[in-house]
C-alpha cells in the first residue's frame, strides 16, 4: 500500500511483490480526489514526454553532444567563418578569440565550438577571408565597364608610417552605386611622383585594371599626386574637400585678426585639456548657470572644419568663460572684437561646413561640386553689414 501525501488514503500499489508495482492506481486517485494535484503531474509530464515525431536520444548521441567539434567540421568552421568575420568588419584585434567574455558568449551559444587561438585566425582563416573577398571583388570590377577612382597618402595617427590608398567606385547593370577599398600599401621613402606613379602601376596590375578602363583618379592638389597621375596615363581631378581646405586655411584662417583670436582660443582650449582640475571646474560653472556641461573642442591644422567646431564650442560656452574668469585664473582670455569676429566667422563659413559635410558623403558624385561651387561663389560675393570685420575673408577665400 502506498499512502496518499495530501488526504493520507490508502493506495494499492498493484500487487504484494515490488515486480508487481505500478503508478495507474496512484495516477487514478490524484484524477479522483485530487484534481488540481492531477493537472500540475499531468502538465509536467507533457513537459518531459518527447513531442510526436521526435526521438529520444541515445547514449551515444548524448555523449557526442558534450563532444568538441573537430576544427574541420562545417559547424565549426562556419562559426570561425562568422568570428574572423566579426574581427575584419569591426576592426577587432586577434586577441578577442582569447578574451574570456567573448569566449564564455560564444560557448554558450554553441558548447561544442572549440575556440582557435589567434594564430589560427591570423594566418589561416583571415588569408582565406581576403582571398573569397578579393576573388568577389575582382569579378565585379571585371564586369564594370568604367571605373573611377580615389587616392591619398595618409599616415595614422598612431603610426609614423606613411600609407598610399587606393578606392574604386563603379556602376553594375542595375545602375547601383558600388564602391571598394582596392588598395593600401606602405609608401616608403620619399613620396615623388615616379615612387607614386610605381605604386599605381602594381595597384593596377594586382588587380588587373586596364587604363582603358579608368574614367578618373581623384586626387589632392599635391604637385607629386598630380603629375604622378599624368606619368601613369590616367586622367585626374583634384578633391573638393582638399581644395575647400587650402581656400579657408590659406585665404580665411590666416587673416591676422582671424588668426590672433583662434591662437587665444586655442591656449583657452588647451589649459582646459590639459588640467583635469580646471576642466572639472568649468564643468560646476556650466550646472551653476544651468548649462549643459560640455567639453571644449580642440581643431587640427589639417582639417579646417575642426577649427570651425572649435569656434562654436567657445562661442556656445561664452558665458561659462566669462564666469570662469572672474574666479580662476586663465592663460587668456578672448576680447569682445574677439567673441565678435568668431562669431561672424561661424555664419560666414556654416555653409562652407555644409557643402564640406556634404561632399564628403560616401554617396557624393562629382554631379555635387558644381552646384555647391557655384552656391558657394555667390554667397561669398554677396554685400553684408554682418561681413564688417571679415570681408576681407571672402575674397581672400574666392575658390
Amino acid at each position: 500500500m502506498a499512502i496518499c501525501n495530501d488526504c493520507k488514503k490508502l493506495v494499492m500499489r498493484g500487487g504484494t511483490k515490488t515486480s508487481s508495482f505500478n503508478t495507474s492506481n496512484l495516477i487514478s486517485h490524484l484524477f479522483k480526489n485530487h484534481k488540481e494535484i492531477h493537472a500540475e503531474y499531468k502538465r509536467k509530464m507533457d513537459a518531459k514526454t518527447p513531442k510526436k515525431g521526435s526521438t529520444q536520444l541515445s547514449l551515444i548521441d548524448c555523449a557526442e553532444k558534450k563532444t568538441k567539434y573537430d576544427k574541420n567540421h562545417p559547424r565549426a568552421k562556419a562559426i570561425s567563418q562568422k568570428i574572423i568575420g566579426c574581427i575584419a568588419l569591426d576592426n577587432q584585434p586577434f586577441s578577442i578569440a582569447q578574451d574570456k567574455g567573448f569566449t564564455k558568449l560564444v560557448e554558450f551559444l554553441e558548447p561544442r565550438y572549440a575556440m582557435p587561438n589567434r594564430k589560427y585566425f591570423s594566418e589561416e582563416a583571415l588569408p582565406e577571408l581576403y582571398g573569397n573577398v578579393s576573388n568577389h571583388v575582382e569579378k565585379l570590377i571585371s564586369d564594370a565597364v568604367s571605373l573611377s577612382f580615389t587616392t591619398d597618402i595618409w599616415s595614422s595617427s598612431v603610426s609614423q608610417v606613411s600609407m598610399l590608398s587606393l578606392t574604386a567606385q563603379w556602376l553594375d547593370e542595375d545602375f547601383a552605386m558600388k564602391k571598394a577599398v582596392l588598395h593600401s600599401q606602405e609608401c616608403r621613402g620619399s613620396h615623388t611622383y615616379d615612387a607614386i606613379s610605381s605604386a599605381f602601376e602594381g595597384m593596377f596590375e594586382k588587380w588587373k585594371i586596364p587604363k582603358a578602363k579608368a574614367h578618373v583618379v581623384v586626387r589632392d592638389n599635391a604637385r607629386n599626386m598630380a603629375k604622378a597621375t599624368m606619368e601613369f596615363g590616367v586622367a585626374s581631378l583634384p578633391c573638393m574637400a582638399h581644395t575647400l581646405q587650402l581656400a579657408v586655411n590659406g585665404g580665411a584662417l590666416l587673416q591676422r585678426s582671424i588668426s590672433e583670436a583662434l591662437a587665444v582660443g586655442r591656449r583657452l582650449v588647451g589649459h582646459f585639456k590639459h588640467s583635469p582640475l580646471a576642466c572639472s571646474r568649468l564643468e560646476d560653472v556650466q550646472k551653476e548657470l544651468h548649462m549643459k556641461a560640455k567639453k571644449l573642442q580642440q581643431d587640427v591644422s589639417t582639417r579646417w572644419n575642426s577649427t570651425f567646431y572649435m569656434m562654436q564650442s567657445l562661442v556656445e560656452q561664452k558665458r561659462a568663460l566669462s564666469a570662469y574668469a572672474a574666479d580662476y585664473d586663465l592663460p587668456a582670455m578672448l576680447t569682445a572684437t574677439q567673441w565678435g569676429i568668431m562669431e561672424k566667422m561661424i555664419t560666414l563659413l556654416g555653409p562652407v561646413e555644409q557643402i564640406t559635410r556634404d561632399i564628403s558623403r560616401a554617396q557624393a558624385t562629382a554631379a555635387d561640386v558644381v552646384p555647391a561651387v557655384v552656391s558657394l561663389t555667390r554667397l561669398l560675393a554677396k554685400e553684408d553689414d554682418s561681413d564688417k570685420g571679415v570681408k576681407t575673408c571672402t575674397t581672400g577665400s574666392r575658390l
